[in-house]
């Protein structure tokens, strides 16, 4: 049975999508004792880690070349092989804000045709709740085979913060939630063999719930923060001197800071997904939608910010050279899912501003289905940073030697309050955004 081969560590374990998600689960899974393949359609990423090399930024090739057990592979039939079949695939919105569950759906499709009996099913990839059971479930017992008697079915929220340094996903807990009970019981052992705490739920919908309350949960507080900036900044308070002040407060108060707008795959996905499961029962969540719209807001006010200290210059947006800081989501790792930097390029090239880019983790920009940007990241230099008309510092990297861009730089836009320091000093004008 599949629990003995949990427990003896003989189970085979399977991970669909060998992302941000994936990946460092393998990794962890086959450190834990399991053989472990890694199945991706994206054949270059296959290629590296044959080759021991890692595509991800925080992960180094050493963890890679160190782990045994672990085959990365495009052949799907080896799918029959395994015991445990975990699947990260992306769940991203449309243009329209809607879920699309395409990938989920066609690696379901995939699934049914090699399931065999007692194989458990886990899907981790971020959804709205009732997924597991009303897409993934009648897609898998199209083979003839029921869930809970033949194959078992689970949901367990992805909790990965890339690049972060306190938590790993061996330290994350980790809940879990089943179809049914039996196929509950036995994806909480199997992650109770992987990570340091597992916690069984009720239903695979409390589980896919609980995902949407943590990232609403940043979502709403950062909009909050993001309209207090912009209400802030026309009556000339600092809000980052205020968040700093409200901190002393040892109750009641979490900090949350603003930005250029949101980024990474959950924080701007997931409150659509619930909106878009309110509707389907007569429900309208005002409250999170207004976060969202606020939020998708905040390129265009940094470029208001651009255009408005430009003006003070005598300098028109049209024909200005601008030098966009970070392309990556969120400082000091290489991840531009849904960042803010693609919209504000965007928008600036649409005034007719001349723009580059640098980041340190993304060498040239990648393919992305909302944008159709094509930059190579450009050097930094003194006399680089000489030649632009200004700076729009939209990801905090720790490598970036401030210093040396505020004492060159014309003008600087700082969306992160990385250049404080130097606010007041005879070097430039920084203006925050």
């Amino acid at each position: 049975m599949i629990e003995e081969k949990i427990v003896n560590k003989k189970a085979v374990v399977g991970i669909i999508g060998l992302g941000y998600v994936g990946l460092p689960l393998a990794i962890l899974v086959t450190k834990k004792g399991f053989q472990t393949y890694g199945f991706d359609i994206d054949k270059s990423k296959i290629k590296l880690l044959l080759e021991g090399k890692s595509y991800i930024s925080h992960i180094p090739d050493e963890e890679i070349k160190n782990v045994t057990s672990f085959t990365p592979t495009s052949n799907f039939a080896k799918l029959k092989e395994c015991d445990i079949i975990i699947i990260c695939v992306p769940t991203p919105t449309t243009e329209s804000n809607e879920p699309d569950l395409s990938y989920v759906i066609s690696t379901c499709e995939t699934i049914a045709k090699y399931l065999r009996k007692f194989q458990l099913v886990v899907l981790e990839s971020t959804t709205y709740p009732t997924t597991t059971r009303n897409v993934v479930k009648p897609i898998l017992e199209k083979t003839g085979f029921k869930c809970g008697k033949d194959f078992f079915l689970a949901f367990s929220p992805e909790r990965e913060d890339p690049g972060r340094k306190d938590y790993t996903t061996e330290t994350i807990p980790k809940i879990v939630g089943g179809v049914d009970k039996i196929s509950g019981k036995i994806a909480h052992m199997f992650y109770s063999q992987v990570v340091k705490k597992a916690i069984l739920v009720s239903s695979a919908e409390v589980a896919e719930a609980t995902k949407m309350l943590e990232n609403t949960f940043r979502a709403v507080n950062i909009a909050l923060v993001n309209e207090l900036k912009m209400l802030f900044d026309r009556m000339g308070i600092d809000i980052w001197e205020v968040i700093n002040a409200s901190k002393t407060k040892p109750f009641g108060f979490m900090p949350f800071y603003p930005g250029p707008g949101w980024g990474g795959h959950c924080i701007p996905v997931d409150p659509f997904y619930l909106s878009y499961i309110a509707k389907k029962y007569d429900f309208t969540t005002k409250f999170i939608e207004l976060a969202g719209q606020i939020n998708i807001r905040m390129p265009e006010y940094v470029v208001e910010k651009i255009i408005e200290v430009l003006n003070k210059q005598k300098k028109p947006l049209n024909g200005a050279k601008i030098l966009v800081l970070g392309l990556s989501y969120k400082k000091d790792i290489g991840d531009p899912r849904e960042s803010p930097s693609f919209k504000i390029i965007e928008l600036l090239e649409k005034h007719g501003a001349r723009v580059d880019y640098n980041d340190p983790y993304i060498p040239k920009t990648p393919s992305m289905r909302k944008f159709k940007i094509v930059k190579k990241s450009v050097n930094l230099s003194p006399n680089k940073i000489r030649k632009y008309d200004c700076i729009v510092i939209v990801t905090d990297h720790s490598s970036y030697d401030y210093d040396m861009i505020v004492k060159n730089a014309k003008l600087i836009v700082d969306t992160r309050n990385a250049v404080q320091n130097y606010l007041g000093k005879k070097f430039c004008n920084v203006m925050k955004a």
